[in-house]
């Protein structure tokens, strides 16, 4: 099965195991039934907001088996930037929840409120409590100087009633203001993964995740093999048209497929099948020719043939079963 390839899984959270206030159907299972075959489980999340012991009471509200140490978030690897950046005990000013305040208050920094305190770093992380004058004070701040780190820039987040705006566009807003753009530390960038490789002491994970911009970039960036599963963001049209850096290397319905085997992809005289599904290009025209064109395996196999055609998406008519 294909969990057998990987010591661990880094697991995104919004999206792939929960929604909202809901966990995502199945996802429970799948994590406890990979934690008892011995696979160690982390989360990787940008959501900077809540410390990461808030969110492991959370998941264990769902009834899964989770320490503090087992989150990896980017309000601390952030954190890990900042202490690498400006001395001990420096003035910062936090722009985000209590998850971003703790980190930075526990390595030693001297939080503030305002700009008027003269910050040498403004660190800005989501929080639905941040406001205009949170991020009007950032802007004074780093106008002054004050160098600058996001946790994330993710520009929306999925709930329960819809996708909302993330830290990206709270970021946006700042970087109008300022005429500049952060050092970010969450995915897609590298910082974030180093932190859960050296937290958790694992070699060979497979980071799974709903996005392809920060879940499959970050871990294409940081050499890791990625999954995404089809429970959050990502929609089929998206993953056709992926960009060379966002193409991850398995696509789940969800996570109880970890323990399936993952099916073959061979290349045939038009094109690609995978088990039934055989997709091809014919001229400008990617169709299925056999099965159901809205079968994963069909998805499975019109990515690899688009992906690997050396031709943009948008030079193909990709039959429209494919992509809904």
């Amino acid at each position: 099965m294909l969990l057998d390839s990987f010591d661990s899984l880094l697991l995104d959270l919004d999206g792939v195991v929960y929604r909202g206030k809901q966990a995502i159907p199945g996802a429970v299972e799948a994590i406890n039934r990979a934690q008892a075959e011995g696979k160690k489980i982390g989360y990787i999340t940008n959501n900077a907001s809540r410390t990461p012991e808030q969110i492991a009471q959370q998941l264990r509200g769902f009834g899964l088996k989770v320490e503090g140490e087992e989150i990896i978030g980017s309000a601390r690897a952030a954190a890990k930037i900042l202490a690498r950046r400006i001395p001990p005990s420096s003035k910062v000013l936090a722009v985000g929840g209590e998850g971003l305040r703790s980190e930075v208050s526990a390595l030693g920094f001297e939080l503030v409120e305002s700009a008027s305190e003269s910050p040498v770093a403004v660190i800005q992380g989501f929080s639905p409590s941040v406001g205009w004058e949170h991020l009007a004070q950032a802007a004074f701040a780093i106008q002054a100087g004050a160098i600058w780190i996001a946790t994330n820039q993710d520009w929306t987040i999925p709930l329960e009633a819809g996708i909302a705006p993330g830290n990206g566009t709270l970021v946006g807003a700042v970087h109008t203001a300022v005429g500049q753009l952060p050092d970010f530390a969450g995915k897609p960038f590298r910082p974030i993964f180093d932190s859960a490789l050296e937290q958790l002491d694992i070699q060979s994970p497979l980071v799974i995740g709903d996005r392809l911009d920060t879940d499959i970039k970050g871990a294409i960036g940081a050499g890791l093999q990625s999954a995404c599963v089809l429970t959050g963001i990502a929609t089929k049209k998206e993953l056709l048209g992926a960009k060379s850096d966002e193409r991850p290397g398995y696509i789940l319905q969800d996570l109880s497929e970890l323990f399936l085997d993952y099916p073959e992809l061979k290349t045939t005289r038009r094109g690609v099948s995978c088990r039934g599904s055989e997709v091809e290009l014919l001229g400008d025209k990617i169709v299925c020719s056999s099965q159901n064109p809205k079968e994963l395996d069909s998805l499975r196999a019109a990515a690899s043939l688009i992906w690997t055609s050396g031709r943009p998406i948008y030079g193909l008519q990709v039959e429209q079963e494919l992509m809904g």
